[in-house]
């Protein structure tokens, strides 16, 4: 075995220890290849969940001494070795007409320089299962998107041997049986400057313009509250006629401010600035990385009750939750008074970069020592 235990490193050292990283770095040396989708730079230059955590993961696991290789588009930047699966982000490529395409060459890449790592970690979806069934890759897999579609469940019934790790305990409930490995929650940096004593008078929506997203009900919380809300969204071409239709004149109103898809520093400046941050989702969120930028910067969240927000927002500590539209605005003027110190104290307890890390670091351990087990009674 390459590792030794981390149960007894991280009951010894805090988790936002600078001591974390050498420590780690002692103990277990693991060759990681982080996969990502090709859809968007890492970090993203805007939009981008998966790509941002990604990023913020690769970035600790090289700070704690991991040898650490980084599939994702050409123009990623990153302290790992990259290793470009397109030459630039698909999204921002107009010559791209087949996405697909360059994962099958990401694929590729992968397949041929597998003996090159311990732990293959795919962010992908499922687009590796058959290839890492029939090459058996030392792999997992987190999932990142909704799990409740009904193509999924014979797809997953037939690949139960592929390790799958959860971003919330709600996003699994649809595939009880699949191979859950365990559930590793976002995490992002920690750093003290984005913390936002004391805010402006505005209320945030940040994410995508969609249905599942609700921006019409983020106006209408506004309205009923008279507060400016500043919108920072993206729209996703499948969106534009929604966007089109029912969203663009819901912003003719004065009160309304639509931004259009901002950097990550703008983003973090404009939650932080912002009383409140709005969630009113309509759609089992698998985490809802918004939440905690907000919480990062100690600006609380309104959110509705759905998915992973329960899990994700301590109720009456760094948000408040609701289950209709009928209690929305009061519900986000009480999350308008939550301390925001208390707010950012959250974030730091549950969601830094170094608590993802080491909980990967615990998944891909029990990975290997299963692979070794399982080596070992099939020489026996």
């Amino acid at each position: 075995m390459r590792f030794a235990t981390i149960e007894a490193i991280s009951s010894r050292v805090a988790l936002d220890s600078p001591k974390v990283g050498t420590a780690l770095a002692c103990v277990c040396h693991v060759r990681i290849a982080q996969v990502s989708p090709l859809y968007e730079s890492v970090p993203p230059q805007g939009y981008g969940g998966t790509e941002r955590v990604v990023h913020v993961l690769t970035e600790q696991l090289v700070a704690m001494g991991h040898d650490v290789t980084l599939f994702a588009s050409g123009d990623s930047q990153t302290r790992a070795r990259l290793v470009a699966g397109s030459p630039r982000s698909l999204r921002q490529a107009p010559d791209c007409h087949d996405p697909l395409a360059w994962h099958q060459l990401q694929l590729a890449q992968i397949a041929r320089q597998v003996q090159d790592f311990d732990v293959v970690h795919f962010h992908v979806d499922y687009l590796h299962f058959a290839l890492s069934r029939a090459l058996r890759l030392p792999q997992l897999t987190t999932l990142h998107g909704r799990l409740d579609l009904p193509d999924l469940p014979p797809l997953y019934a037939e690949f139960s041997d592929m390790p799958l790790v959860s971003i919330s305990n709600a996003q699994r409930a649809p595939l009880p049986g699949a191979n859950w490995l365990g559930t590793v929650y976002h995490g992002l940096d920690s750093t003290p400057g984005v913390f936002v004593p004391q805010p402006e008078e505005y209320l945030a929506f940040v994410g995508r313009v969609s249905r599942e997203k609700r921006p019409d009900r983020a106006v209408e919380i506004a309205r009923a509250l008279s507060m400016k809300l500043k919108v920072a969204a993206k729209i996703d071409p499948s969106d534009e006629a929604y966007w089109r239709d029912e969203i663009a004149p819901l912003f003719e109103d004065p009160l309304v401010e639509f931004l259009g898809e901002r950097s990550e520093p703008e983003k973090l400046q404009l939650m932080g600035r912002a009383r409140a941050v709005l969630m009113p989702i309509d759609w089992p969120e698998p985490f809802g990385l918004v939440v905690i930028e907000a919480m990062a910067c100690g600006t609380p969240v309104m959110a509705f009750r759905r998915g992973s927000m329960p899990e994700v927002i301590d109720d009456g500590v760094s948000g408040v939750l609701v289950d209709d539209m009928h209690e929305a605005p009061a519900a986000a003027r009480r999350a308008m008074t939550l301390p925001r110190e208390g707010v950012r104290e959250a974030f730091v307890r549950r969601f830094t970069a170094q608590r993802m890390a080491l909980d990967y670091v615990n998944v891909y351990e029990n990975l290997l020592e299963r692979r070794a087990g399982a080596r070992g009674t099939q020489a026996a």
